[in-house]
């Protein structure tokens, strides 16, 4: 039977599944993507009343969904440098594959886990990046 995780200090998941479960050494993420905790605001992307984008940041919502993974690794007994596997759902790649590739370099200097980016047309909320993890524990 695999463990299962869920933390406040991440964002809620928008589906009925756990933040993380654990099979033997290994830790699998759901898909996490750059909400803050304890609210639905997405770093980066302001609306006005009609849902339009007035301001769109995908540098803040690269680093917000990097946070959040963080924080569920170490909540539930891994850690950054532990990651092998990273999965990135992109909504708009040609826009956003440079940054997110530049930012990318800066989180994972030491570490550098197997990587696959895939361009979508969107993800569940209006998020433009979503990460699927797999990483080890002790």
């Amino acid at each position: 039977m695999a463990d299962q995780f869920s933390t406040d200090k991440a964002p809620k998941p928008v589906g009925l599944y756990p933040h993380a479960r654990k099979v033997g050494n290994l830790l699998f993420l759901s898909g996490v993507g750059p909400r803050k905790p304890g609210t639905d605001e997405i770093p980066g992307l302001t609306t006005d009343n009609h849902g339009n984008y007035t301001a769109y940041d995908f540098e803040q919502q690269c680093r917000s969904v990097f946070d959040n993974v963080r924080v569920i690794l170490e909540e539930s007994g891994s850690n950054w440098d532990k990651l092998v596997d990273v999965t990135v759902y992109l909504v708009n790649m040609k826009r956003d594959f440079h940054t997110y590739n530049k930012i990318y370099a800066e989180y994972f200097k030491t570490n550098q886990p197997c990587r696959t980016t895939i361009g979508v047309d969107s993800l569940p909320t209006a998020i433009a990046i979503e990460l699927k993890c797999i990483a080890v524990t002790d």
